[in-house]
């Protein structure tokens, strides 16, 4: 048996599965908010009481594998949008685990590319593709997840950081307005500052702050998030909510167009996380590739880059598992 989990900022989604020809067989998945914990222990702790009901006993954990928001190192990660700190070795001798390997949530996303299906991706580009070449899988979601793929053998080897974390670098007028504004409040802008769902709030933000009609609005997207904006702007056809989607999805198609570029990824670039999946169509509209691909000199190599948006919420869940069966 091995477990495998997908821990982010807001959601868990938790698996225990049986090992089958060295693949993993699903036997039971839960999804739990981080809000109804105050540690991951305690989520886990529920979690394998569900196991034990639905498996009639105990069940032996060869190894666990659990993507997280945030850094790793030593096996250790302290969340970055949670006061969590994970502990590999904690958590084996706690739950009596043989084995427990703690990785960066994009590091499992990255992964989890292997074991996507066909019908788990909508591609906005199709590009020219090659075979064993890198990859990066980058999602906005709480925050901004990036990780790189690079081929390895028959598999990829993914180096997964917090490119996140990078400077944002507007690419107009609006981008830099928007940039100036962010910069009075925060400082050092990054790019998780715009290209998350926190971030598309700031951006509605940015583009009502003078209108004087606006603040009880304001208010309301303060208190529901990034999902007051999308629905305003796809439900209700809103013309500033929409304005503000239209913009976070061109700052979200040129840092990831950006990425696409530093690593020549010919592989694949591909959109995670869960605004993705809420605004695809938005996305396929047009305005996420055209970002993609304006840099320039170089918009020739960007164009035949593949961009698929991942439609599955399981991707990191899916790599936690296949890094959980490998030593």
């Amino acid at each position: 048996m091995i477990l495998a989990g997908d821990i982010g900022g807001t959601k868990t989604l938790l698996l225990l599965a049986r090992l089958r020809q060295g693949r993993p067989e699903p036997l039971l998945e839960r999804r739990y908010a981080a809000a109804d914990f105050a540690d991951f222990s305690a989520m886990l702790a529920r979690f394998l009481d569900e196991c034990r009901q639905h498996c009639a006993r105990a069940p032996r954990l060869a190894s666990a594998c659990f993507g997280a928001a945030g850094p790793a190192a030593d096996n250790r990660i302290q969340m970055t949008n949670l006061p969590w700190r994970l502990d590999a070795a904690a958590l084996a001798a706690q739950f009596g685990i043989a084995r427990v390997q703690l990785v960066n949530d994009f590091e499992a996303a990255a992964a989890g590319v292997e074991a996507l299906a066909p019908g788990d991706v909508v591609s906005l580009q199709h590009g020219e593709p090659l075979p064993q070449a890198p990859r990066v899988v980058i999602g906005a979601g709480t925050g901004l997840g990036v990780a790189y793929a690079l081929p390895q053998g028959r598999r990829y080897r993914v180096i997964a950081g917090e490119g996140g974390h990078a400077g944002f670098a507007p690419a107009d007028a609006a981008q830099l307005r928007l940039a100036q504004a962010l910069q009075a409040q925060f400082g050092r802008v990054s790019a998780e500052l715009v290209v998350s769902g926190p971030g598309l709030v700031r951006i509605y933000e940015f583009l009502c702050a003078d209108l004087a009609q606006a603040p009880g609005l304001r208010e309301r997207v303060r208190e529901e998030g990034a999902a007051a904006v999308s629905r305003l702007a796809l439900e209700r056809g809103d013309a500033l909510a929409g304005r503000a989607l239209d913009l976070f999805i061109a700052c979200y198609g040129a840092v990831a167009g950006d990425h696409a570029l530093a690593l020549n990824a010919r592989g694949g670039v591909y959109i995670a996380g869960g605004i993705a999946r809420k605004i695809l169509s938005r996305l396929a509209a047009g305005g996420f590739i055209a970002a993609f691909n304006a840099k320039g000199a170089h918009a020739q190599r960007n164009l035949k880059v593949p961009v698929h948006v991942v439609t599955t919420e399981r991707l990191g869940l899916l790599g936690a598992a296949l890094l959980a069966t490998r030593r």
